[in-house]
């Protein structure tokens, strides 16, 4: 069952095309990853997604499909007059103290992190509350934008395995931007290679050769993936 059909979707912005004719589709519970360098436009196909941008083309969600994103990162001056708890509250209806408790259990985070200020926790604690604060409006699809930058790689472990954790255990159809090829290999099924235009879409082990990552990174900044046994 496809969640999501992309046809000739194009973006102009300033009267310059970012995006240029991309196509791919998305199945129900699959995980798919947006990769390219920087600049590709890969943040503006998200927000293109959910209708923060203005596009021409197709974008089809499947009918009644709730969304949730998750933008790359939130800056907060620490003395911002706001707990995490009234971050939540500004959802609305939707966040009750259960919905709120179940969407911390989820991403691995106390409840008593709820008292703390929003500018105070970490950078990988602040990165689960925007993830928890999408879930609590129980979408059927989250959208990541490079849910790991900022934090070192510890973290990024842990915020990758706590994503898969929600995919798995909520059935979510996810959508997310990656720099690591590690976590495209280990992580999802198929793959969007994106330099504003379509350079690639399929399963990582088929469309991800070397000569791939070449045309879509340049030579020396290339990416390469190394497998181990």
């Amino acid at each position: 069952m496809k969640m999501l059909e992309v046809k000739n979707l194009n973006v102009e912005l300033g009267g310059v095309k970012v995006l240029d004719d991309i196509n791919f589709d998305v199945e129900k519970g699959e995980v798919l990853a947006i990769i390219g360098p920087n600049g590709a436009g890969k943040t503006i196909l998200l927000k293109s997604l959910i209708g923060l941008i203005p596009f021409r083309g197709e974008v089809r969600w499947l009918k009644g499909v709730k969304t949730g994103y998750v933008p790359q990162r939130m800056d907060i001056e620490t003395d911002v007059p706001l707990t995490v708890k009234e971050f939540f509250r500004l959802r609305g209806k939707l966040a009750t103290d259960e919905k709120i408790k179940e969407a911390l259990d989820f991403v691995q985070l106390d409840e008593s992190i709820l008292r703390a200020g929003l500018g105070e926790i970490s950078i990988g604690q602040r990165q689960r509350v925007l993830v928890a604060w999408a879930v609590v409006g129980s979408p059927d699809v989250l959208l990541f934008d490079e849910p790991t930058a900022d934090i070192d790689i510890a973290g990024q472990e842990s915020i990758y395995k706590m994503l898969y954790h929600l995919q798995k255990n909520l059935g979510l159809t996810v959508i997310l931007v990656s720099h690591d090829l590690n976590v495209v290999y280990r992580h999802t099924n198929t793959v969007l290679c994106l330099n504003r235009k379509n350079l690639c879409f399929g399963a990582p082990d088929k469309v991800l050769s070397t000569e791939q990552l070449l045309a879509l990174y340049g030579g020396e900044n290339a990416f390469f993936h190394h497998k181990h046994d």
